[in-house]
């Protein structure tokens, strides 16, 4: 491994510093096409060390020394990354919004993305003037959304469906960690209506990030191409088989005036106002995401 003068052999033989070994990671991502090498490199040292962000940043510029066995173990991890697995699968941790999730195999892995997709989530329990309003997220895989909207409008009730037995760990382990605020069921999203039983029709607000690339498409990053789960990404052969569940089911889940909120791809919008329009949602809309693209599409069951 290289990156400018110091090479992997001489942190381990010489105990370069802290620095030293990271400037160098970053340097490997860099070359295996990382998108953010300075801050996975930041991020595996703190990981390694059992530190935060700010207190790795104070023994970067100190004369800290770490241990060969941490250095290994280090060195170990840049390796794994630089083939391209997930940084989340490494440190068995994704940040969400004010959460701390456990992920791994099995799990779709939560994006920055749809954070703002829970804002929305939020916005509309906060403004429906319910004491005990009703939330349900389908598709939950590790839990993300649901336990984000639990977290922070602590008043709503949660419920979550995920298919995926798999994912549906991850999601239980999240969920036990943070008190078990979500009702979580498992199951296809076809089928919430008869999951949720005597609670159908009283929803407040459904909410989804299904899967939604085309069958035939490639994802272009290799993190999600080669080991995030197929369930979560493929929608059939325009992406939008899910979608048009959604639409449906959604109708018999939320109570008049309810809200539908849907994450898609940002070439979907229009497609996706389609059938919500086309299943009677009223109105409906768009929205983008904080890089101006189209990402979310909401819709109002009609009082």
């Amino acid at each position: 491994m290289r990156s400018g003068s110091v090479t992997f052999e001489d942190i381990m033989t010489n105990g370069e510093s802290l620095g030293d070994a990271v400037s160098a990671a970053a340097g490997e991502f860099a070359e295996a096409g990382i998108a953010t090498p300075e801050v996975d490199a930041l991020l595996l040292a703190a990981h390694v060390l059992g530190v935060g962000r700010g207190e790795l940043a104070a023994r970067l510029v100190s004369d800290f020394a770490w241990s060969g066995p941490q250095r290994e173990q280090f060195w170990g991890l840049v390796g794994r990354r630089s083939r391209r697995e997930p940084l989340q699968h490494i440190t068995g941790e994704a940040g969400f919004r004010q959460l701390v999730l456990a992920v791994g195999p099995g799990a779709f892995v939560p994006r920055p993305e749809t954070e703002l997709l829970v804002q929305m989530v939020v916005d509309a329990v906060m403004a429906s003037g319910q004491p005990s309003p009703r939330v349900i997220d389908l598709g939950t895989g590790s839990g993300a959304i649901a336990l984000a909207v639990a977290t922070e409008a602590p008043h709503a009730q949660v419920w979550a469906v995920e298919k995926s037995s798999e994912a549906l760990e991850w999601a239980c382990r999240n969920n036990e960690t943070n008190g078990n605020p979500v009702t979580l069921l498992q199951g296809d999203l076809a089928d919430s209506v008869t999951l949720v039983g005597d609670v159908a029709g009283t929803f407040d607000v459904v909410v989804s990030n299904p899967p939604y690339i085309p069958d035939e498409a490639v994802p272009r990053d290799t993190e999600v191409r080669l080991y995030d789960p197929a369930l979560a990404l493929y929608g059939g052969p325009d992406g939008l088989d899910a979608v048009r569940v959604l639409a449906h089911v959604a109708r018999d889940l939320v109570a008049p005036g309810g809200l539908l909120a849907i994450e898609h791809g940002e070439l979907q919008g229009a497609d996706v106002r389609q059938i919500l329009t086309q299943a009677g949602w009223r109105p409906v809309s768009t929205h983008p995401d904080l890089t101006t693209r189209d990402r979310y599409t909401t819709g109002v069951w009609p009082s």
